[in-house]
This record gives C-alpha cells, structure tokens and sequence, in this order.
C-alpha cells in the first residue's frame, strides 16, 4: 500500500512541489488520473474527501486525512515528516518560501491562464521576475547561502524551504531557458543551491520521471504555449 495518494493534474506546475517534498522524505505515492480528479471536483463539497476548488489534493492514508491546496499539503507535510525549523521563526520564514513560490507561479502563468502571454506584456514582466529572484537570493545569502554551500534557511540538513526553492527555480528553468538565464544573472546562490537540491538522488530520479512523463510541459493548455513562446 502507498502512503498517499496525490490528486494533480499530469503537468509539473503545483503539483511537482507535492511530489518531490514525498520523494525527498523517501515516502510513496499514488496518482490518479484527470478523469478521477473531475470526478472528485465535481462532488458536492461536503462529499469530497475535503472541500475543495482543484487540485492539488492529497490523502494520508495512514491517518485518513486529506487536505488540499499547495500551500496547506507542503505545511502539513513539512509538519509530519520532520522538514520545518525547530524555532517558529524558522517555520515561519519556512512557509513564507512556500506562499512567495505559489505567488511566482501564479504570476508567471497570468493567474492561471486569465489572458495569455504577448512579447509586450512580458517585456514588462521581467523587472517584477527580476525582483522575485532577488528576493529569494536576499534570505538565503542573509542566512549563509552561497554558490558553494549552505542551505536556503541556514539550517543543518535541506528541509521544505530548500525543496520548494529548488523545484520553483529548476523547474521553471529546464523548461523555459530564458528564465534560466535570468536566475544566473539575478541569483547566483540560489541557481547553485536549486542544482545541488535537485542532484539529491531522489530528486533527481523524480526529475527524470517528470521528463518522460511530461515531456518538456510545466503548466500545460494555451497559457503553457504563450509562456514558452516569451520564455522559451
């Protein structure tokens, strides 16, 4: 039996934080198909597993407890499976990480598809990009990170701070070479720490996974297309 089962649909994009906070901790998982999901999302709510909008969604199976939203799965995950700071200010700045990722990724696909991507309306994009992956270089640097070493929060071992840095960042930049580039430009640190991150074994097989599963996709439909024209 896995120790989950994750509900997200067959593209990188929120669900591949899910994914690899499991992989990291070395726990098992099972997805479930686009039909399955709109199935679920088209219950009433008081007859879903917990109420919800879309996915992601995730069951503990151990516990017979589901929760949904990226941000609320990463923090009880986090949580359960001993990757937070010991201090509160710790587990704060931890969560911060994640809420700023899950801002970055609603930027970087118009609020999930509300208009598309032109070269115009990218071209004004990249400085509020640019200030993103500056403020992600700032609190890692401000904690000790640097090309070479350390970790995103200043903590012993990587922990979810440090997973979802590395999925956000190289993710986006496998996929989209332009932001790639500008990662290097922008913060040095955290492209090296996304790197070191993402070499971890089981990140890395999870990557490769997603590579051949995926294929290059990171958010799929018309807003996937008109991102990778801009940035691809």
């Amino acid at each position: 039996m896995t120790d989950y089962d994750l509900y997200y649909w067959p593209v990188p994009f929120r669900g591949q934080f899910i994914r690899a906070i499991l992989a990291f901790a070395g726990k098992s998982w099972r997805e479930h198909d686009s039909a399955r999901i709109g199935e679920l999302m088209g219950r009433v709510p008081a007859d879903q597993p917990v109420p919800f909008m879309g996915p992601p969604m995730l069951i503990d199976r151990a516990e017979d407890f589901a929760i949904a939203e990226m941000p609320a799965i990463a923090l009880y995950l986090g949580e359960t499976l001993n990757l937070l700071p010991a201090s509160a200010q710790g587990r704060a700045l931890a969560m911060k990480v994640v809420n700023d990722a899950n801002d970055v990724i609603d930027e970087i696909t118009l609020d999930g598809g509300r208009e598309m991507w032109t070269a115009d309306k990218w071209r004004e994009f990249v400085p509020r990009l640019e200030r993103w992956m500056a403020i992600w270089e700032a609190t890692g640097t401000a904690h000790g990170l640097t090309e070479e070493s350390g970790t995103f929060l200043g903590t012993e071992e990587a922990g979810l701070a440090d997973i979802v840095t590395a999925v956000l960042w190289s993710t986006m930049a496998e996929r989209l070479p332009a932001i790639a580039a500008m990662l290097n430009r922008q913060a040095p640190c955290v492209s090296a720490l996304a790197g070191r991150i993402s070499d971890i074994p089981e990140l890395a097989k999870l990557a490769r996974e997603a590579a051949d599963t995926y294929g290059d996709a990171y958010c799929g439909g018309e807003i996937g297309k008109s991102l990778r024209k801009v940035a691809g």
